[in-house]
């Protein structure tokens, strides 16, 4: 039976926050009358942010990339190579296909890119420069042919790497603007910018809570909550590594909850212990030592076994394995947003750099869907063919009883006048 070393002193918060949602309501509701007048009251007064356009120029773009350091620009060019290179992968495990199915009658999918992307770039206190390569890039990648990008301003100026990794992943234009007036105005269209097809991109809860209510009207990449991760570890790694992958993860933001499950009752004290100590020194102890206070645990559990329920359960966002078998997680794992397999690997890598994308399920969602690639941005639709007069009698003859006995009367004239003309004889 687990062992519980540290529980969260909060519970972990799903749902809507009825307050917050209602101010959204309202927010969009007043960009939807409104338009850009709307969107600059808010830019006002939520960004202190009220310039002439808010998308920028190619030459202002120009501008701005001649004043990032060339080795940042070479450092995003490395973290584009690999994204780019494993959604290609990706988008190459994609086909098309056509088959026939009786004597004549052909069905096929076709994969289709979506008209428009609108990708939404955080700022804030941590300019998000990486979801510019997740979503931009991985966009462009899909052959989508049209990608907005959007990202608030930064202390009434312009976030310049940000701006360097949307333009370097593709975008096609570029607007410096935030939170749910941000995405309301790619989704609803305004003076300034045509709506979009689809909306992705992370963001703080009122940039979440707007994407969730604006689904419909446009497609969302999924619902997004606080960051959370669950490490999975044994006696082959110490509590110094397992104590600074969970804070690492942590430091996103005060309700971000970090999870150790381990079979090894030594390694959950010394990751105590280790928390303690790093917390002392870390430059973003102030958000992550909430968010560890509240949500961190530590439970011992009897086996492996006991470890793998325990992760399904919990369907966490990003599942860290460092274990003497870590491919037993691999197979058997079916519910997580990314695994990061071995003390080698980490969550970090997989936000910035390695090539998957970061962009993942949180509060229960991997239970039912993976993160963001390449196919969220591609519809597979599909097309028949008949062609043999003998099959369209004899799928017309089952149609007809089919239709009949869910009463649909027109359903059923459809398939019985083929019946009748290229069988000779109504069913």
């Amino acid at each position: 039976m687990a062992e519980i070393l540290k529980d969260a002193a909060a519970k972990s918060a799903h749902g809507t926050d009825p307050e917050l949602a209602e101010r959204v309501r309202l927010l969009i509701a007043d960009i939807e009358v409104g338009g850009e007048a709307a969107v600059r009251e808010m830019s006002r007064e939520f960004d202190s942010w009220a310039p002439e356009e808010f998308q920028l120029t190619p030459e202002r773009i120009e501008e701005v990339i001649a004043g990032v350091d060339l080795g940042t620009l070479d450092d995003i060019r490395f973290a584009q190579t690999q994204i780019r290179n494993f959604a290609q992968a990706q988008l190459d495990s994609i086909g098309d296909t056509e088959v026939e199915t009786m004597p004549g009658v052909v069905l096929g999918h076709k994969s289709i890119p979506v008209g428009s992307v609108g990708a939404y770039v955080p700022g804030g206190r941590y300019p998000m420069v990486a979801s510019a390569h997740m979503s931009v890039l991985t966009a462009k990648v899909a052959g989508v042919p049209r990608v907005a990008a959007c990202t608030p301003p930064i202390n009434g100026g312009v976030p310049a790497e940000t701006v360097a990794a949307m333009h370097l992943a593709g975008a096609d234009e570029i607007y410096l603007l935030g939170g749910v007036q941000a995405v309301a105005s790619l989704a609803l269209g305004t003076e300034f910018v045509d709506p979009v097809d689809v909306l992705v991109g992370p963001g703080n809860a009122f940039v979440a809570e707007a994407k969730r209510q604006l689904y419909g009207r446009v497609g969302i990449d999924l619902p997004a909550g606080p960051t959370e991760t669950l490490l999975l570890a044994d006696d082959t790694v110490d509590g110094e590594i397992c104590a600074t992958d969970l804070l690492g993860q942590a430091e996103h933001g005060p309700t971000s909850p970090a999870v150790l499950l381990t079979t090894s009752r030594d390694l959950g004290l010394e990751t105590l212990a280790e928390v303690d100590r790093q917390l002392e020194i870390l430059p973003t102890a102030d958000i992550a030592s909430q968010a560890w206070a509240d949500y961190g645990r530590v439970i011992v559990c009897e086996d492996k076994a006991e470890m793998l329920a325990m992760a399904n359960d919990l369907a966490f966002e990003h599942v860290q394995v460092m274990t003497s078998d870590d491919d037993y997680f691999l197979e058997n794992m079916t519910n997580y947003g990314a695994l990061f397999l071995g003390p080698m690997t980490n969550v970090s890598y997989g936000d910035k750099v390695i090539g998957t994308n970061h962009t993942l399920p949180t509060q229960g969602a991997a239970r039912y869907t993976g993160g963001l690639w390449v196919g969220k941005f591609i519809k597979t639709v599909t097309y028949q063919r008949v062609t043999d007069p003998e099959s369209s009698v004899l799928i017309g003859e089952y149609c007809s009883r089919l239709c009949a006995i869910e009463n649909f009367a027109g359903h059923q004239a459809q398939a019985d006048i083929r019946v009748k003309r290229y069988g000779g004889t109504a069913s």
